[in-house]
Formats: C-alpha cells, sequence, structure tokens
C-alpha cells in the first residue's frame, strides 16, 4: 500500500527554501518517491484555507516514506526546511 508524505508550507524564507528544493528531489528519488503534488495553485472549498504551499511525495509503501524521512541523506534537509519554513509534515497511508 502506497505512502503518502504530505506537507503544508509556509515558507519564511525562500532563499534558503530554494537551496532546500535543489537538495531534496535527489533523497526522494534515492528512496523511489516521487512527487504527486509540488506547489501549485490551491483552491479552499470549506473550512480553513492550508498553508501557502502543498507538497505530496508519493512513496510505494509507508515503510519507504518512513526510511526516507529517516534517511542520513534527508537529515541535514529536515533542519534547513525547518529554518526556510514552517508547517506540518506528515505520513499517509494510501487506499
Amino acid at each position: 500500500m502506497a505512502g503518502y508524505v504530505i506537507a503544508q508550507i509556509d515558507v519564511t524564507d525562500p532563499e534558503l527554501f530554494a537551496k532546500y528544493r535543489e537538495k531534496v528531489p535527489a533523497t526522494i528519488e534515492q528512496y523511489g518517491g516521487r512527487y504527486a503534488v509540488r506547489g501549485g495553485e490551491i483552491t479552499t472549498l470549506e473550512e480553513t484555507p492550508p498553508k501557502p504551499r502543498i507538497v505530496i511525495i508519493e512513496f510505494d509503501t509507508v515503510a519507504a516514506a518512513r526510511k526516507w524521512y529517516g534517511s542520513p541523506e534527508y537529515a541535514p534537509l529536515i533542519k534547513m526546511r525547518n529554518q526556510a519554513a514552517n508547517g506540518p509534515l506528515f505520513i499517509v497511508e494510501g487506499a
């Protein structure tokens, strides 16, 4: 069953976030992930709008998503993301 990493991001440091954005795709690909959504226009239909940027990364399994997030390749980028943006990041099991 697929695993999805979902992030709702509010970028606070665009220059640092651009550096993060350059480095993270290689780590995702290394663990079999692929972007399903990477930014793009958001249309809020109900409730409170999410953060301004939504990212959804699909992995073949939840275990693969967790392995990517806990990987030595991604670990230094977590700090960079947290300095450049804020918002929740979570894994959801696909249907």
